[in-house]
């Protein structure tokens, strides 16, 4: 009875949680105005609207050069300026072209390289409205100092107000809030992880690999 019980907890849970989320992207819209940013970063996916949408931003003044991540290894950069429809002077100086990512946890890590780089500290992020909650966890894994602007780009396939009315937009809305889940359960575990090193480690020992101020470089003569 108490496992039962427990598994309807969970289950109502996981369906309130569902709803929230559905509720959150219906309500994604970019800003009107969106702060200047170091720089611009789109991520590829079904819809060309997020590449077009950032070489706006770009071209507006947003950000100083633009991340396209995750695109197509067989696409050239000719390919690309014609999907961004970007001016040839905006273009050739200032858009970079990431064919390494493959699915989101490889945007995070080809995003942070770039901005590594470039020392940029302010990005705009550019994705599908369903899409921007886990690629917002996943790039702020991997660049925790830095600061995201979510500027999400309207899914015209999926009606996120009434995403149950289709079998298709509710897979889409499920599997989307699924992979969530299983990041917020990733950081989670991650943060406690971090909590129990520290913990462990004796009270006024100095940290793993730190050297005494007062002691001489390695390599610096006896």
């Amino acid at each position: 009875m108490r496992s039962a019980t427990l598994l309807l907890l969970l289950a109502l849970l996981w369906a309130a949680g569902l709803l929230a989320f559905a509720a959150r992207v219906d309500h994604s819209t970019p800003p009107a105005e969106p702060p200047v940013a170091d720089g611009v970063v789109a991520l590829t996916g079904a819809s060309d609207a997020r590449i077009t949408e950032a070489m706006k931003l770009l071209e507006d003044g947003k950000g100083q050069r633009m991340l396209i991540s995750g695109v197509n290894r067989e696409a050239s950069r000719a390919d690309i300026r014609g999907v961004a429809k970007a001016t040839r002077r905006y273009y050739d100086c200032c858009v970079d072209l990431g064919f390494q990512a493959t699915n989101t946890v490889g945007n995070a890590r080809e995003t942070a390289g770039w901005a590594k780089r470039h020392d940029f500290h302010t990005l705009i992020l550019v994705t599908s409205d369903f899409h921007m909650p886990r690629a917002m966890l996943e790039l702020k894994g991997a660049l925790p100092t830095a600061r995201f602007i979510p500027y999400p780009i309207r899914t015209t396939e999926l009606d996120a107000r009434h995403w149950w009315r289709s079998g298709q937009g509710a897979r889409r809305m499920i599997i989307e809030y699924d992979k969530y889940l299983a990041i917020l359960a990733r950081e989670a575990l991650l943060s406690l992880g971090d909590k129990a090193d520290h913990s462990a480690e004796p009270k006024g020992a100095e940290p793993k690999g730190a050297e005494s101020k007062t002691a001489a470089p390695k390599d610096a003569a006896p």
